[in-house]
């Protein structure tokens, strides 16, 4: 079976997507490393953290544009790194420029360095400025139902509700407030954050069942897999 062809499409901002699941540049060795991991994931949405990786701020130095090419991925630019709204608008500013006009942005602003929780003030805040520029925001966010249901009454394109905190690999820790998201949304769900380990079966069966997709971190995990398990290649019996 190809990957996510038992899926049905994810459109998010009117484009349609086969693949549910959207994977994350940074932490590989080099931009080859990158390519590798990103075609063996059968992803077509990529997120770039603009602060971190060169898409053409640095003329003199590689961009990740060179392997990862517009024309054949989703680029999605998000905010990592941003603890205010004013900051997280001014970075997406720059990504739309530095991409001639790309639209479709991925907000996160941050609470604090120790567990890069979402401050949701911020984000709020800095969502509905950048609605009103015209992007189109898939927003991280907390698993608060309430705060998801505001961001998508501001216009978001998708919320992106955390499992767990960035970079913990502990999977999904509240299921039961991520459904009701989901059950409640009308824009896109996508579950972010804290999903990364090859045996965190949880974010399969939340793909199978749930009209949700996954945005993850997979550099450093088990790679081959990882990726066996989040592009449905894997039977129920591998999953029991």
């Amino acid at each position: 079976m190809k990957p996510h062809e038992n899926l049905d499409p994810l459109v998010i901002a009117g484009k349609s997507y086969s693949s549910r699941l959207l994977v994350g540049t940074g932490k590989y060795k080099d931009f080859a490393e990158t390519r590798a991991a990103v075609e063996a994931s059968g992803a077509q949405i990529v997120t770039v953290a603009i602060r971190r990786t060169n898409i053409g701020q640095d003329p003199n130095q590689p961009s990740l544009l060179e392997v990862l090419p517009p024309a054949q991925f989703t680029i999605l630019p998000n905010t990592a790194g941003c603890y205010n709204a004013d900051d997280a608008v001014r970075t997406l500013r720059l990504a739309r420029e530095l991409l001639d006009g790309h639209d479709l942005v991925k907000l996160e602003v941050l609470g604090d360095q120790k567990t890069l929780f979402p401050n949701m003030a911020e984000t709020l805040k800095a969502a509905e400025t950048l609605v009103k520029d015209n992007f189109k925001v898939m927003v991280y966010c907390s698993d608060d139902p309430i705060a998801a249901r505001q961001l998508e009454e501001i216009g978001c394109a998708a919320v992106m509700p955390l499992a767990s905190l960035i970079g913990s690999g502990m999977g999904i820790l509240n299921p039961w407030n991520l459904r009701i998201i989901i059950d409640n949304a009308k824009v896109p769900v996508v579950v972010d954050a804290g999903v990364g380990t090859a045996s965190d079966a949880a974010i399969r069966a939340l793909l199978r069942d749930f009209p949700a997709a996954s945005d993850i971190e997979i550099a450093g995990a088990g790679l081959e897999e990882a990726f066996l398990l989040l592009t449905g290649n894997q039977t129920s019996e591998e999953l029991s």
